[in-house]
């Protein structure tokens, strides 16, 4: 805030003549009580003064010490000088040291200068949250500048852990068509476990993963926002020129829209370093100074290590997803892609592949994991058919219940209307159970009337199930077929006998 030269009047007026303290001449000036602060501190020595004053004897001995620790208390100077005799109060004395604490100097910070190729500048940006059924996840932009030519590289998701900050590399590596010798990270949990000082223990995961590409991890020093700031102020420009007023359908969409942004809008931007020259002009001259690619990319899958309880559920990423039932009590590894995640047993070989969710309490099933517990445990079929309908079918719970209060069997229901699962699919089946329900009528016949009735109105043919006996005696029978000729003298004309 800039005060006016009749302001600063005011405030030396009454701050030395009328004793007026900061905040009441703040509150009668409508000015920040920081404002005068900063007029009164410019003041010299000599004039903040006019009468002596408790402390004038104390200044060597306080001047002497702050000196020697530039960072001491005002508080514990307070008690020091007490013990030599200082008889005024805590409040005055804090104001006064205040005026008598010896400022630092201003830093200049130098413009730097990179190479072509040398240098990029990454950082991650939150950008809110995003909705996924049931789960809230942090919505996070990975971001890497070409600190020459300012070329930007956008990914956004769903959370800033390891192997997301990993694949985020590797797909700003592909975009650029290259590597930059030196990547600079702010102090980031994914790229800095420690500091002390100049001493930086990196993660053990970048440093495996910058060996693999042969770039050097290095950290900017702390509070020096001319080593950074290409990367913080790429982040300002997506939030003002890409993000905002942005619309889009879910996470694929929207880096769709971030590659087509980067590869058009953003960098036909003017150069910072040349405004002659766009930043596509300037990315084509240095792109060949990057280092090349390697041969394979680096493994970004995240690797987790989950242990089965009493039923046959691996937790990874607030999600349940079925293993074989042998498994239980048992360590397993989950691997998760971004697209699917398989599970390993304890030497390493797959025993379940699921597709991924990104929802929240999920149970992601494989049928043939289910199938292979019912038989092995008959009595849990009822339960676990019913688990299995309430997933597929919406509206099953409340029809089981209205089934109860009816007071049918509820083990010859479930099996009723998961034989009409199978025949008709799911959407089929919720159709039918929410026909069923306006009828007051929870048994499956009504639902298969309803079914059959449907499949006529759309000219479909009824299906016809077959049912295979699962009978040993049965399936090794040898049926000899019998000799056709005999069937065929049936057809001939019978002679009639002459007289």
């Amino acid at each position: 805030m800039t005060l006016s030269p009749e302001n600063k009047a005011d405030i030396f007026r009454l701050h030395f003549v009328e004793k007026w303290k900061v905040g009441t001449i703040a509150k009668q000036l409508s000015v920040h009580h920081s404002a005068v602060t900063r007029v009164l501190t410019v003041v010299p020595k000599t004039s903040t003064h006019s009468q002596s004053s408790l402390i004038d004897a104390y200044l060597p001995f306080i001047l002497e010490t702050l000196a020697k620790y530039k960072t001491l208390t005002a508080s514990r100077l307070y008690q020091m000088v007490r013990e030599r005799g200082y008889a005024g109060g805590p409040d005055h004395f804090r104001y006064l040291i205040s005026l008598n604490r010896p400022k630092p100097c201003a830093e200049a910070f130098l413009r730097l200068r990179t190479l072509p190729g040398e240098q990029a500048q990454v950082d991650w940006g939150h950008f809110g949250h995003i909705e996924i059924g049931k789960a809230r996840r942090p919505l996070m932009a990975f971001v890497m500048v070409l600190s020459y030519s300012r070329k930007i590289f956008l990914q956004f998701f769903q959370n800033a852990q390891m192997a997301n900050f990993l694949r985020g590399h590797v797909a700003a590596f592909e975009a650029f068509g290259g590597i930059p010798k030196v990547l600079l990270y702010d102090n980031l949990k994914s790229a800095v476990l420690e500091r002390m000082g100049d001493a930086i223990r990196f993660h053990p995961e970048l440093l495996k993963f910058s060996g693999h590409y042969c770039y050097e991890p290095r950290p900017v020093a702390v509070a020096r926002g001319n080593e950074k700031g290409r990367v913080e102020r790429a982040i300002r420009y997506i939030r003002d020129h890409f993000f905002a007023a942005r619309t889009w359908s879910d996470l694929n969409d929207l880096n769709a829209q971030a590659t087509l942004w980067c590869n058009g809008w953003s960098q036909d931007r003017p150069c910072p370093e040349d405004k002659t020259y766009s930043v596509k002009e300037v990315f084509a001259a240095e792109q060949k100074h990057l280092l090349s690619l390697p041969a394979n990319p680096y493994a970004t899958h995240e690797r987790v290590e989950v242990s089965i309880g009493k039923t046959p559920y691996a937790r990874f990423d607030l999600n349940d997803y079925s293993v074989p039932h042998t498994q239980v009590r048992r360590m397993l590894t989950v691997i998760g892609a971004p697209d699917e995640i398989t599970i390993l047993d304890a030497k390493g070989q797959e025993i379940a592949r699921h597709q991924r969710s990104y929802d929240k309490g999920q149970q992601i099933e494989n049928l043939s994991h289910i199938k292979a517990l019912v038989q092995r445990k008959a009595q849990a079929s009822h339960h676990q058919g019913q688990d299995h309908l309430s997933a597929l079918i919406p509206s099953a719970s409340a029809f089981l219940i209205k089934a109860f209060e009816h007071a049918y069997v509820l083990s010859t229901i479930v099996k009723g209307l998961l034989s009409l699962l199978e025949q008709y699919g799911a959407s089929e089946l919720e159709l039918g159970v929410r026909y069923a329900l306006s009828r007051d009528a929870a048994h499956p016949n009504t639902v298969r009337h309803y079914l059959k009735i449907r499949r006529e109105e759309q000219g479909v043919a009824p299906s016809i199930p077959i049912t295979l006996v699962d009978d040993p005696r049965i399936n090794k029978q040898v049926i000899r077929p019998h000799d056709l000729k005999n069937y065929a003298k049936l057809q001939e004309p019978e002679k009639t006998s002459s007289r």
